[in-house]
């Protein structure tokens, strides 16, 4: 809101809970002065009369009264570090604030200033006592964009300043904590409350946020990032659900012999199941304690490492419910995939299982097998869909491995019935590869499955991560103006671009004029009686930066409507940004009327814009043609952008002239802010890229288990080509080679669907533009095939260094 709330609506606030008032403004601050010091403030200060080492620094002021901060607490490192130093400090610091013209300010303004705790700052006409540094501020997170270091102060100390007057730029907010009741007495719902409210106070210019939209694009970036996790945590569950199932198939291979002769000496399928599903299952019970224990203690471990890097306070506790829902997963994913194998060797006969040959003969399980793999599917998806916070994504993701292992085992076939077809190519490894692919007991289908549907998410991570990865970098502009200069006045501008011109001679000044105006008509109606959107009503309270120009600013692009000639000298005509329009309501050829310093000023909309704001050049919500406005008294707002990133010392020279030159003159440092974002922004981006990483790097180590898991089932075949005679090397080149023919058929397939599916998650659910990058590709395919063909070839080589003779005594 961008003008206070009257004693009406406090009243209104009031009935849904405590109510707390919090004023917030951009302001100039400096070191408070002794009687022997010139004072830089006042337009009137010759340069020689200045005190050069006393800078001037923007800081954004942040006001509030004795309820604040209602939720949460206010830290400030004196009370952290010093605990019962002295009486008053023994209160809590929001309480302090209180006692008089005091402040706490970021530890960013004493290093700007030279200042330490027990100095004081002039803010506008009061001097300020620092009386300690914060450290943290709840709802930190809500607030606007901020262009220099915070002051907080009292509503009190604020008024005291004289910085808020007509026409000043103060944005108040009313935080609510909500304590209604309904009817019965019980607590009222929270969501229905704020809808309450939003109806209540929308129409008049308020917007409303609560907790779980605390301010605008935190919620959406914390959505995506929730998104993201989901899909790893999905795709690290069900790749290692591959590892489970390719574990226990190679396990019951190498029992092959041991099951049939318990099955020869009389023991029936049932107490066969039982004893394996049992040892089975006690390993997995292990393997989940383990995991437990690591999912417990390296967040803890991290934080030791890494912790530095956060700068929000993070408190760990070990849930009892989510210890029991990983435990869960844990168990319910070794189910699944440990009961269709299981199964498969129910009424299997012994004579089978002496002869090795258990890939090509085993039948598929019996009906309670397959119902009760049926129902621990459904269940581990139940739990998964309840607990992932993000059902929809959930449900498609099973929706989506379904269709992939229908397409892959359609691609298993499909190669198997080529590999008959093809005629003979090549030399002998190329001819046995191609007949291994389709003889008794291949491995074709296995492997296809398992590397498919692995590879196939492991590639949609990667895009999806990149996509993620250039949505969050590119919201850094690359060339920012170092400066913007508020209030410039139009008889000086020439003089300031002077000096900016000595003093920066490669930088780039950018000029706009500014006027404030109101408005006060919509399409005739008066700006009280019109119904806005929630995200437009803002800009019918209070006053509105507007400016004029001849061609379309940088950053703008008109979407609607045409531009005017730069000699336009017909009636007025206004340029809107488009979204402030839709909210308002209106379209080209409606009127928009301005009350511009006391005088109404009526015009045309001839175009609407969409604003790149993130550009951080020179831009308006509402842009006049210039034969509206040239005539009226205004001010300059500026910029300054170097070619390339400026030393600091070399923009404090440039900030220490123009302060001495132009006293009056509001000058924001956006480095500071970009420097900010730039860091949160690596941060995230590091989170990102290392659980992507991860995923990949795990995800690559469990499918290479699909080939080395297949080792017992090489090992006969090798004995076989060696003894007939065939060298180590021709052995190894015919298992490589077929390797390689699965590889590149599931890898191709693979890329396609992982593509698709990347791009369907991050334009359908994400709302990101789908970046499609080869390195990514690259980073998922290569790696993972990579290391499959590796430990796959580290897996023949083993079977050729066994001793032949016990396997043909076997035989």
């Amino acid at each position: 809101m961008n003008i206070k709330a009257t004693a009406e609506e406090r009243v209104a606030f009031a009935r849904y809970g405590r109510v707390s008032e919090i004023a917030t403004l951009r302001t100039m601050a400096d070191r408070a002065r002794t009687e022997s010091e010139p004072s830089q403030a006042g337009p009137g200060r010759s340069a020689s009369e200045t005190v050069d080492d006393i800078p001037r620094v923007m800081v954004e002021v942040k006001a509030v009264d004795g309820a604040y901060p209602l939720v949460g607490e206010l830290r400030g490192a004196l009370r952290e570090e010093n605990a019962g130093r002295a009486a008053d400090e023994a209160a809590a610091l929001d309480e302090r604030l209180q006692n008089g013209n005091v402040a706490v300010v970021a530890p960013l303004l004493l290093e700007r200033l030279g200042l330490s705790i027990g100095d004081e700052i002039a803010l506008g006409a009061a001097s300020v006592r620092i009386i300690d540094t914060l450290t943290l501020e709840p709802d930190g997170l809500t607030g606007r964009a901020a262009f220099g270091p915070r002051v907080l102060v009292s509503l009190d100390t604020l008024e005291a300043s004289g910085l808020v007057g007509p026409g000043s730029l103060v944005r108040w907010r009313y935080r609510i904590d909500v304590t209604r009741q309904d009817d019965t007495g019980a607590a009222a719902s929270h969501v229905a409350t704020v809808n309450e409210i939003t109806r209540a106070f929308a129409p008049l210019g308020y917007g409303v946020r609560d907790r779980r939209d605390p301010a605008p694009g935190i919620t959406q970036g914390i959505s995506r990032f929730r998104q993201f996790l989901t899909l790893v945590g999905l795709t690290a569950m069900f790749v290692g659900g591959i590892g489970v199932a390719n574990a226990v198939a190679a396990f019951l291979d190498g029992r092959a012999a041991t099951i049939a002769t318990l099955r020869a000496i009389g023991a029936d399928s049932r107490t066969v199941n039982a004893i394996y599903l049992l040892e089975i299952m006690i390993v997995a019970a292990l393997g989940v304690a383990l995991g437990l224990l690591l999912g417990i203690g390296l967040p803890y471990l991290a934080w030791l490492i890494w912790g530095g890097a956060i700068t929000l306070p993070i408190v760990f506790t070990v849930s009892g419910f989510t210890v029991a829902l990983a435990a869960g997963y844990g168990l319910l994913v070794a189910l699944v995939f440990v009961l269709w194998p299981l199964g498969r060797i129910e009424h299997m006969r012994p004579a089978l299982l002496f002869r090795e040959q258990v890939a090509g003969a085993l039948p598929r399980p019996s009906l309670r097998f397959a119902l009760a793999t049926g129902l621990a599917l459904a269940l581990l998806v139940a739990l998964t869909v309840f607990a992932s916070g993000n059902p929809t994504i959930a449900l498609w993701f099973f929706v989506g491995v379904a269709v992939m292992f229908g397409i892959f085992l359609g691609l298993a076939e499909a190669i198997r019935w080529l590999a008959l077809k093809i005629p003979r190519v090549g030399g002998v490894a190329s001819a046995m590869a191609l007949r291994n692919l389709a003889g008794p007991g291949a491995l074709t289908r296995p492997i296809v499955l398992s590397l498919g549907t692995g590879l196939t998410l492991l590639v949609s991570i990667a895009l999806i991560d990149a996509s993620l990865t250039r949505e969050l970098a590119g919201r850094l502009p690359q060339n920012a103006p170092s400066f913007f200069f508020l209030d410039v006045a139009k008889q000086e501008a020439d003089r300031f671009r002077e000096v900016l011109r000595v003093e920066a001679p490669q930088a780039e000044a950018e000029t706009a004029p500014m006027l404030r105006g109101r408005i006060v008509a919509v399409k005739g109606v008066p700006a009280a009686e019109v119904q806005a959107g929630p995200d437009a009503a803002w800009a019918l309270n209070g006053d509105r930066g507007l400016t004029f120009a001849d061609a379309v600013p940088a950053g703008s692009k008109v979407t609607e409507g045409t531009w005017w000639p730069a000699d336009y000298v017909g009636p007025p005509l206004v340029s809107l940004e488009e979204n402030i329009a839709r909210g308002l309501g209106l379209g080209i050829g409606d009127t928009l009327t301005v009350n511009v310093l006391g005088r109404p000023i009526e015009a045309t909309v001839g175009s609407l814009r969409s604003v790149d704001w993130g550009t951080l050049s020179i831009n308006f919500v509402l842009l006049y043609s210039p034969n509206t406005l040239s005539a009226a008294p205004f001010n300059y707002v500026m910029t300054l952008t170097w070619p390339g990133a400026p030393s600091m010392a070399k923009e404090a020279e440039v900030l220490k002239a123009v302060d001495r030159a132009f006293p009056e003159v509001t000058a924001i440092r956006v480095r500071d802010a970009i420097d900010q974002a730039g860091k949160l922004i690596a941060r995230i981006l590091t989170a990102v890229r290392g659980l992507g990483g991860l995923t990949l790097f795990v995800g690559a180590i469990v499918l290479a288990g699909a080939i080395t898991t297949t080792q017992r089932r090489r090992i006969r075949q090798g004995v076989l080509l060696k003894t007939l005679g065939a060298s180590p090397a021709r052995v190894l080149r015919i298992g490589m080679t077929e390797f390689a023919l699965l590889a590149f058929a599931t890898g191709v397939v693979a890329l396609m669907l992982g593509t698709l599916g990347a791009w369907l998650v991050t334009t359908q659910v994400m709302d990101v533009v789908f970046t499609f990058t080869v390195r990514s590709v690259i980073e998922a395919l290569g790696i993972a095939l990579a290391i499959t063909l590796v430990l796959g070839g580290i897996a023949l080589w083993r079977t050729l260094q066994v001793r032949p003779v016990p396997y043909l005594r076997a035989g």
